[in-house]
C-alpha cells in the first residue's frame, strides 16, 4: 500500500528534479561505503536535499541532527545489466531517529521505516530495480539528539530470499545443496552445538558452536578463546527452525549478513562425509575440501 506523503515531500522532490537538472552538488562518501553527515550545514529556512552515492556492496549511512531529506543512491561496482537480480536490504540501527525512511520511484513514495518504529534486528529488503532510498527528516522540537542511521547490504535475489524465509534456513538441504554450500559459503566449520539461546522479541534462535575445524570464513566470526586455544562462535536462524543442543558433530555453512554469521545447511558430520565421498568417487564434486 502506498503512503501519503509527510508533509513537505512533495515539494522536496519537486525541487530535487529542479536541482538534478541544474547540477546540483552531492554528497560523496570518502571511503565509497559509508556516509556521515550532519543537517547543521543546512540553513535553517532551508529543507534541502542532499544526494550520497556509495559504491559499495554494503556499508553505512550515519545522519546527525536530521533536517531536510537524503537521496541515498547505491551504485555497485557491477555492470548496469546485473541490477535487476539484486536485493538491497537495510537495518536500521538500534536507536536511529529522526527520520522516516522511504523507497521513492518516479516520484512515488513507499514508506519503509517510520520514524520511531522500534524493531530490534529488523531488516527491510526490497528489489534493487522497486527504488531508491528517499530520507526525510521529520518535524522535531530538538534535533540535537537524533541521529537517523543504518546499515546497508547489495546481493543477489537467491541469496536474500534464502536469509529472509522460513522454509530455506529450516529445511534440510539435499546432497547437491550441501556439496555447493561447501564451495560458496561464506563460513564452513565442523563443530557442535555447545548451546542455543532463544530470543523471542527478535524472533532468532543463537547457536553458540564449539569449533573442531575450520575450513573457511568470510569474517572473524569463529574465534580463539581461552587459554585452552579452542575456536568458538555464534550462528543466528530464524527462532522457527526449532534448533536445539544435540551431540555429534555438524558441518556448519551460512552466510554473514550485517556482521552476523546467518545458518545455512548444517548436516551432521558422518551424513556430510558420506555424501561427499560418494560425490568425489564419481567425480561430481563441486570443489575439493580440507582434509578432516
Amino acid at each position: 500500500m502506498r503512503s501519503a506523503p509527510a508533509a513537505g515531500l512533495l515539494p522536496l522532490l519537486l525541487g530535487l528534479r529542479l536541482l538534478l537538472g541544474g547540477g546540483a552538488e552531492a554528497q560523496y562518501s570518502s571511503d565509497l561505503c559509508n556516509w556521515k553527515g550532519s543537517g547543521l550545514t543546512h540553513e535553517s529556512h532551508k529543507k534541502d536535499v542532499e544526494q550520497v552515492y556509495l559504491r559499495c556492496s554494503e556499508g553505512s549511512i550515519e545522519w546527525m541532527y536530521p533536517t531536510g531529506a537524503l537521496i541515498v543512491n547505491l551504485r555497485p561496482n557491477t555492470s548496469p545489466a546485473s541490477y535487476k537480480h539484486l536485493t538491497v536490504c537495510i537495518k536500521p540501527f538500534k536507536d536511529s531517529a529522526g527520520a522516516n525512511i522511504y523507497l521513492e520511484k518516479t516520484g512515488e513514495l513507499k514508506l519503509l521505516v517510520r520514524d520511531g518504529e522500534r524493531s530490534p534486528s529488523k531488516v527491510y529488503c526490497f528489489g534493487y530495480d522497486q527504488g531508491g532510498l528517499f530520507v526525510e527528516a521529520t518535524p522535531q522540537q530538538d534535533i540535537s539528539r537524533k541521529i537517523t542511521g543504518f546499515q546497508y547490504e547489495l546481493m543477489s535475489r537467491g541469496i536474500a530470499s534464502d536469509l529472509h524465509t522460513v522454509s530455506a534456513p529450516c529445511r534440510p538441504c539435499s546432497d547437491t545443496e550441501v556439496l555447493l554450500a561447501v564451495c560458496t559459503s561464506d563460513f564452513v566449520i565442523r563443530g557442535s552445538i555447545r548451546d542455543v539461546t532463544n530470543e523471542a522479541e527478535e524472533q532468532e534462535s543463537i547457536i553458540h558452536v564449539g569449533v573442531n575445524k575450520l575450513y573457511r570464513q568470510k569474517s572473524k566470526v569463529f574465534q580463539l578463546t581461552g587459554e585452552s586455544g579452542n575456536w568458538r562462535g555464534q550462528i543466528k536462524t530464524l527462532l522457527e527452525c526449532g534448533v536445539r543442543p544435540g551431540d555429534g558433530d555438524f558441518l556448519f555453512t551460512g552466510r554473514m549478513h550485517f556482521g552476523e554469521a546467518r545458518l545455512g545447511c548444517a548436516p551432521r558430520f558422518k551424513d556430510f562425509q558420506r555424501m561427499y565421498k560418494e560425490a568425489k568417487d564419481k567425480g561430481l564434486n563441486p570443489c575439493e575440501i580440507g582434509p578432516d
